[in-house]
């Protein structure tokens, strides 16, 4: 029988440290320093088992979406990653299930030189909790709440592909082995657009990762800012997996989990934008345009509008009829 301090001086003390963590694992509480003219950003996020993610879902991966899902908010907010700590609730102590975990988890911080500080272990249904520190310059920090009328709206990479592994892993869809395979590793190991987060800085107006599916996600960006929208559903950016199926636009517009930000600009910084998004390695398209009218409207290339079926809404965990 392993006690707390056991599981974490093996498997979580041996994290980076970076040189402004005055004290980090093993007092009370962490001493951290935060650099002048900076604002510190924080977030949480907790996942549960069966509610976050499927049960079978390897501890890598777990590990590694428990970080990156705090990672993206960072992102959205324009924030470099400095520090996280863990509060983990484990059913018993595995020692094969903590080794990969902290692997995902450890891997996927160092690559963001991001140091874990402290946390919590405790026995109980498996969930994760995860709180991510980073920092912003004062007033750079991007929000929701500075979208305006005439700003174009822009999303990094592709649309709906975790929904769709999450349902090929599921069996509610038929796909070929390896493309199912490659889309539940966009489900399962996001990768956090913080490179995007931080080139955006001082150059987009309002910014929002998808977590929640894009029509929801850009809702919380229109209501923050007292705005509305018009999307052209015709240019939402989709994989060639997604291209091939027959519901790809309402996968792209309600699924979640892919963890691409969203973003607004206006007429004249749109370019640059683009541009320091792609030089990032990500694609970037423009899928709309804010307007002065509250609410969302979607239509297609031709701008006749698009009402997508009224059971469209994807719940990861809906079962199939």
């Amino acid at each position: 029988m392993h006690s707390e301090f056991d599981l974490i001086d093996r498997w979580f003390k041996p994290s980076a440290r970076r040189a402004d963590v005055e004290l980090g694992i093993g007092d009370d509480a962490a001493l951290l320093r935060v650099p002048d003219g900076q604002r510190l950003v924080v977030t949480v996020d907790t996942l549960v088992a069966g509610v976050h993610f499927p049960l079978e879902t390897d501890a890598f991966s777990v590990g590694h979406k428990a970080l990156a899902v705090n990672l993206s908010d960072l992102a959205a907010m324009g924030a470099d990653p400095a520090w996280v700590t863990l509060a983990l609730t484990l059913p018993q102590a595995d020692e094969d299930w903590l080794g990969g975990f902290a692997r995902g988890f450890l891997e996927l911080a160092e690559s963001n030189g991001v140091s874990l500080v402290g946390g919590d272990t405790t026995r109980g249904p498996l969930s994760v909790t995860v709180q991510a520190m980073g920092f912003v310059p004062a007033g750079f920090a991007l929000r929701r709440d500075g979208a305006k009328p005439g700003d174009a709206i822009c999303v990094t990479g592709t649309l709906g592909d975790a929904g769709l592994g999450l349902a090929w892993v599921q069996g509610r869809r038929t796909l070929d082995e390896g493309i199912g395979w490659e889309l539940a590793a966009r489900l399962d190991r996001p990768t956090p657009r913080v490179g995007a987060g931080l080139a955006l800085r001082g150059i987009a107006a309002a910014a929002i990762d998808v977590s929640d599916g894009l029509a929801a996600d850009l809702g919380h960006v229109l209501q923050a800012s007292g705005v509305g929208a018009s999307i052209d559903v015709d240019s939402l950016p989709l994989s060639e997996a997604l291209r091939a199926q027959p519901d790809a636009r309402e996968l792209a517009l309600s699924s979640g989990d892919d963890y691409e930000l969203l973003f607004t600009a206006a007429p004249e910084h749109e370019q640059e934008a683009l541009a320091r998004v792609q030089a990032q390695g990500l694609r970037c398209t423009v899928i709309g345009r804010v307007e002065a009218e509250a609410g969302l409207r979607l239509v297609d290339a031709e701008g006749h509008p698009y009402a997508p079926p009224a059971s469209s809404g994807y719940d990861h965990f809906q079962e199939s009829d």
